[in-house]
């Protein structure tokens, strides 16, 4: 098969996947609260990936690895899985999916923000223009198209939502001071945090037994937002000859998450939510062209 063919299969396989998580997240806290589901499906990831790590014979490299950087896996894995989907889950507790999952994919332009003083690079003008774009956008959808209004949907999801962008670009900034292979940092990452995590159950509520539909969901969650997913979407990177024309795929998948959002939980979906998704969108785009120009 053609490596850019094959890119694209396992590149719109992954979005495929990514856009369902909003739609199982709703579902998902039906049945578990936020910190729970952050639990079984964190557990579920880590059983995924481990079988995953043991099938490339890697358990070595893991063991290595939390060995030599025990305190950078501590924090990566302290941001992602437990103080990431911990806020993530909170915020679409209190928000519609479509709300939060717009807001989510503000993330990216966070991270260029935050690479200015923890990466030493410089914030450009475009960076400027795309966060006053994006941001706008954002406020077009938490206030159902009465921006000028400041009369939020729900003030604190809003808030856990964006907090969220914060928490996931800065696991992305600590990421890049780690050399090992992706897998087997991921599979670490859960490793360090799964402990974390059930400590912050205990303390904080009753670790219940899940119903049949609570574990169904929250293994969903485990297997296509935080782990496997993330597997299709590695190898897409690997075996194209043109990441950028790959990366840019990720802007379907807010768009197709909209339609499970409405035939899977029956939302209703605003024109504002549209308007602002796209103007999100359209300042990616605008932040991701000038990277561009600056590398070329």
């Amino acid at each position: 098969m053609d490596t850019n063919k094959e890119a694209y299969k396992y590149a719109l396989i992954a979005i495929f996947l990514w856009s369902t998580v909003a739609t199982a997240f709703k579902i998902s806290l039906q049945y578990l609260t936020p910190a729970l589901l952050v639990f079984y499906s964190s557990a579920i990831s880590c059983i995924a990936l481990f079988i995953v790590v043991l099938y490339q014979k890697k358990l070595n490299d893991v063991r290595n690895h939390i060995k030599k950087s025990f305190r950078l896996v501590f924090i990566l894995g302290s941001l992602n899985p437990f103080l990431y989907y911990l806020v993530l889950f909170e915020a679409y507790n209190l928000l519609p999916a479509q709300e939060a999952q717009a807001i989510n994919y503000t993330w990216a332009l966070m991270l260029a923000f935050l690479a200015v003083p923890f990466l030493k690079q410089k914030l450009t003008l475009a960076d400027i223009v795309a966060g006053i774009i994006c941001y706008f956008g954002v406020l077009i959808i938490s206030t159902k198209g009465e921006p000028f209004s400041l009369n939020f949907s729900n003030l604190m999801g809003v808030g856990f939502a964006l907090f969220s962008t914060l928490l996931w670009a800065l696991y992305w900034i600590f990421n890049t001071k780690t050399k090992a292979d992706a897998v087997v940092c991921l599979f670490s990452n859960f490793l360090i945090a799964m402990p974390m995590i059930t400590i912050y159950i205990l303390i904080t509520q009753d670790l219940q037994i899940p119903s049949l539909k609570a574990l169904l969901s929250a293994s969903y969650v485990g297997l296509f937002e935080m782990g496997i997913t993330f597997l299709f979407w590695l190898k897409a990177m690997q075996v194209t000859t043109s990441t950028s024309k790959i990366a840019n795929l990720i802007f379907i998948s807010p768009f197709l998450s909209l339609l499970f959002i409405y035939f899977i939980l029956g939302e209703k979906i605003y024109i504002s939510t549209l308007f602002g998704l796209g103007m999100i969108i359209f300042g990616l785009l605008i932040q991701q062209k000038s990277q561009k120009n600056a590398k070329a």
